[in-house]
């Protein structure tokens, strides 16, 4: 913590303090949407909250960046001023539309003070408190809620969060949210350890499950027991009953429980990638070698839920097993993974009672979940000796699956239980469904027929639309797709009825709006629905052009709004996927249409790369390639140099040269003045890594006299960089500064910090080949913090071997050999091969000049392969 000037002169509080930690969620994307404009978006933050600490009675201990530290004599103080400050954050009209959404954390405690400053572990407690809430959020502890919560006004309220565990504190912490009257009051669950930070939290509790849940939770703790597959039909509960188990397991695991959702993923790679995500690993590390790395040295629980349209899944989850002997893997699938080990564990439906009395029906989980949702739709709602045979029949009618009385006890709002038996007995028909299908999944079938054949015939065609999208959709995309020929009825009004009759779900996130997604069972249904009329031709072919559109439009963010552009495709990235399934799908006998699958891949490479998705992608980049033939079009070219960029990351330089040839060769016989410029900064980029420097030079002169005439800046600074690179290979050091220099400029006016922290490290590297030391230094040294927040494979293994090399010419050989090791470990892990490795190693041995052997060089050489680039990198500054 950063004290103020004159700290240890002051009088602080001392005795029972109540302690505020803040800081901005998200600095670094807002920083990359606003650029120059964050400064002052930062500056205004500081004033702001500045003011209301001084008005609240509270002392500035320090500011670090975008975060404050601010103790108050009391509990009351700290909590008034975090709600006013909310308030005055929220207000404010910030640049560029753009929202400021700082968390913040209270706690009350008694720290010690020495030397100006407080320290213990109620400081510390107060800072975990903080870490673990959301942009927007008030996150306070039970010792502050004791002291403050007689004496909350203006609308503040307090809501109990439950007791969650702090990182590096063992005992659990009972935390509340102070909610702001007209401001946000709905976040995901809390970033603290195991249960609260990875697995989602239930609206309503686990009914009948108590002797099961516990059977499974005593199974999973077993040391021997590394597999438990929940196994049974759709709606059975099979998720709710893994949630639960996590839940009771964190304490087993001192590194937590992670749930990773898998609905939308269909292949082994998407597995992998979604295990990866969810464990917060960077895009460089989201291979299975890192990934199972990582596993290796960890205790945790994996809770992977719907298995069983993943391809392989058995491979991967195998895998994991083999490489990590302290995880334990709990699935949910409906059908077994046959792996040896695996314990199988039979999700029943809820228990029916033996009889129709009310004791027995309310001992009966089936009767106590239809009362629970009935209740959420008509608080009156109540079991009586009146209605108990008519709920017992229908929980009997549902076989006791818990999706199925969800649905029909939404009905209760309706319908009295009389009504709708008797609705249940006309619309569900369970000897009419096919003899193979289990009868439990006939049951649900048959009650989700009901729920749809309730709604209007325009809201049952919606329905039946949303089983295209993967992974939800917001709602623009839900109109277009979903709801042509609706008239004047808003989407958004039927997307709440398909709330209303729990056919879909809606998730809102106050920057994107709502998201609109279907369980998987219901959008199987959907799906059947769909294939059984003549309409899925056109909904699948509106989906697959609809996000193509996405597609080029996140395209041409990306020269401005790179962070956010990028952010934005990920969270599209299973429709994309989606649509490219549609449009070139594996079977020669589907129909597809080529020229829509031809723009997805035109459109989404640089997705793929800077994503850390370089081997899903290329596999899409070839399977496009391949279906689409050798007639020219633009698209055709365009996706022939996403495959090219995407073979260079993956080390073919030769491969990438012959893909980038054929490009230029497609965009000259097109006359695409565009296609040529980018194809020849592509094939001078393959030639400059081969080693042909003149033609490289030769082409990428002509490349920069095309990008001139293009209104293209961004691309425009990446070939002055690529041609920089030719002109310092060849020794003109002089011209490839001045090319690198304008390349920066026009990148920093962009706003582009990718792209810009890219060419300001090639910069340093030129300065270092240039003897100028002392400037090479300092551009590296303002480059560390951006280098290390953006995660970018590529970069960061660039710059650590132009760190290294500073680190080389200062005398500090030891530092120089762990990041030589590091980079090359890195490499080795994502398979991306560096060309010129042997020439670094000799010029790197030349450098030691007697100060160190070459053996000793190798032992650190050695031992840097264990350390992270970028841990090495963040100490370079200091």
């Amino acid at each position: 913590m950063v004290g103020q000037p004159g700290a240890s002169t002051r009088t602080l509080p001392s005795g029972v303090v109540s302690m505020l930690f803040s800081d901005i969620e998200g600095s670094t994307l807002l920083l990359t949407r606003l650029g120059s404009s964050y400064v002052d978006a930062l500056a205004l933050h500081r004033r702001i909250l500045r003011g209301v600490w001084a008005e609240c009675g509270g002392t500035e201990m320090g500011t670090e960046g975008d975060s404050f530290f601010v103790v108050f004599p009391t509990a009351s103080g700290a909590v008034g001023a975090a709600a006013e400050a909310q308030r005055r954050l929220a207000d404010h009209s910030w640049p560029d539309g753009e929202r400021v959404r700082v968390r913040m954390g209270v706690h009350t405690g008694s720290p010690g003070v020495h030397d100006g400053d407080y320290w213990g572990m109620d400081v510390h407690r107060a800072a975990r408190i903080a870490a673990a809430a959301h942009g927007g959020q008030i996150v306070v502890s039970a010792a502050t809620v004791h002291l403050a919560r007689t004496g909350l006004s203006g609308g503040v309220s307090l809501r109990d969060l439950g007791s969650h565990h702090l990182k590096d504190i063992p005992e659990p912490e009972s935390l509340y949210q102070l909610t702001v009257a007209g401001l946000q009051d709905e976040f995901p669950p809390l970033r603290t350890l195991g249960t609260s930070s990875s697995l989602p939290v239930p609206a309503t509790p686990l009914l009948g499950r108590d002797a099961e849940l516990a059977r499974l939770t005593e199974l999973l703790r077993s040391p021997d027991v590394r597999l438990v597959t929940l196994v049974g039909p759709g709606g059975a509960g099979k998720t709710r009953l893994a949630i639960a188990a996590g839940a009771a397991l964190t304490a087993g695991f001192s590194d937590g429980v992670y749930f990773v959702p898998l609905a939308a993923a269909q292949t082994e790679q998407v597995l992998w990638t979604s295990i990866a995500e969810v464990l917060d690993f960077p895009a460089r590390d989201r291979a299975p070698g890192p990934l199972m790395s990582h596993l290796a040295q960890r205790s945790l629980v994996l809770v992977l839920d719907n298995l069983e349209q993943v391809e392989d899944a058995d491979k991967v989850v195998a895998a994991i097993l083999e490489a990590a002997p302290n995880v334990a893997v709990l699935a949910t699938s409906r059908r077994p993974l046959g792996l040896v080990g695996e314990h199988q564990h039979p999700v029943v439906p809820l228990a029916l009672p033996d009889e129709v009395g009310l004791a027995a029906a309310e001992r009966s989980g089936a009767v106590q979940l239809f009362v629970q949702r009935a209740q959420a739709v008509q608080p009156g709602f109540a079991l009586t000796a009146g209605n108990v045979a008519d709920v017992v029949a229908i929980c009997r009618h549902l076989d006791g699956l818990p999706l199925a009385i969800e649905l029909s006890a939404t009905r209760v709002r309706l319908l009295g239980p009389k009504a709708l038996l008797a609705r249940i007995d006309q619309a569900l028909d369970i000897a009419s469904t096919s003899s193979v299908t289990p009868s439990r999944q006939r049951t649900l079938r048959d009650t989700i027929a009901w729920s749809y054949q309730l709604l209007a015939p325009d809201h049952r065609r919606v329905f039946r639309r949303l089983a295209v999208f993967a992974g939800g959709a917001d709602l623009d995309a839900v109109a277009a797709i979903a709801c042509p020929g609706l008239g004047q009825e808003d989407p958004l009004d039927v997307v709440a009825e398909l709330n209303d009759a729990s056919l879909v779900t809606i998730s809102t996130d106050s920057d994107a709006g709502p998201r609109i997604s279907l369980l998987q069972t219901i959008s199987q249904y959907a799906d059947d629905e769909l294939r059984a009329g003549d309409e899925e031709e056109a909904a699948r072919r509106a989906h697959a052009e609809y996000y193509a559109e996405v597609a080029e439009k996140l395209l041409a963010m990306r020269e401005s709004t790179h962070g956010t552009a990028l952010e934005l495709a990920e969270t599209e990235l299973g429709n994309f996927r989606a649509a490219l399934g549609w449009a070139v799908p594996d079977s020669a006998e589907a129909a597809g249409d080529i020229g829509t699958g031809l723009r997805l891949c035109a459109a989404l490479g640089w997705v793929w790369l800077l994503g850390g998705y370089v081997a899903e992608g290329r596999r899409w980049h070839e399977h496009v390639v391949a279906r689409a033939g050798a007639e020219p079009s633009k698209n055709l070219a365009a996706c022939l140099r996403g495959l090219g960029n995407l073979l260079l990351m993956q080390g073919e330089i030769e491969r990438a040269q012959e893909v980038a040839t054929s490009s230029l060769a497609m965009a000259r016989t097109l006359d695409d003045a565009a296609g040529i410029a980018f194809s020849m900064s592509l094939l001078g980029t393959a030639q400059l890594q081969l080693g042909q420097l003149d033609a490289a030079r030769d082409l990428l002169e002509e490349a920069l006299t095309q990008h001139r005439r293009l209104d293209e800046p961004g691309r425009l600074a990446r070939v002055l960089g690529n041609l920089g690179g030719v002109e310092e290979e060849l020794g003109h050091l002089d011209r490839a500064e001045s090319l690198m220099r304008e390349s920066l400029a026009l990148l920093e006016e962009l706003g582009d910090v990718h792209e810009a922290a890219v060419q300001g490290q090639n910069l340093a590297y030129l300065l270092i080949v240039a003897g100028r030391l002392p400037e090479a230094e300092a551009e590296a040294r303002a480059l560390v913090d951006t280098v290390v927040a953006l995660g970018s494979p590529s970069l960061t293994m660039a710059f650590a071997n132009t760190t290294m090399n500073l680190l080389l010419r200062n005398g500090d050989l030891v530092g120089a050999a762990h990041l030589f090791g590091a980079e090359e470990a890195m490499r080795d892990r994502l398979e991306m091969p560096n060309p010129y490795l042997e020439e670094e190693l000799t010029e790197a041995l030349a450098a030691l000049d007697g100060a160190m052997t070459p053996e000793t060089w190798q032992t650190h050489r050695q031992a840097g392969r264990a350390y992270r680039v970028e841990d090495l990198l963040t100490r370079f500054p200091g």
